[in-house]
């Protein structure tokens, strides 16, 4: 049986906002594995980000990453939003 993997999630900008917090550590279920498979779990888990996470970037150990991008145990992991500036 494979065990959860436990990783930190970061919420950036409108995320945030959107969620009221800068984080949390979460236990994803068997079936996350890859970065793809995060962010459709996260609009199930997560109501107040659909709509919101197509255009998210992801980034893990602070380098934006690929949906197809493998999930590891202790990975931090931030969502980033576009942002614009002035």
């Amino acid at each position: 049986m494979q065990r959860p993997i436990r990783i930190k999630l970061l919420y950036f900008a409108g995320v945030r906002d959107r969620l009221g917090s800068a984080g949390e550590e979460l236990d994803l279920p068997a079936d996350v594995e890859r970065v793809a498979d995060l962010a459709r779990y996260l609009v199930v888990a997560k109501p107040a980000l659909e709509g919101v996470l197509s255009s998210v970037r992801f980034a893990v150990g602070e380098e934006f990453v690929e949906p197809e991008r493998r999930l590891a145990p202790g990975d931090v992991v931030a969502l980033i939003p576009p942002v614009s500036g002035g």
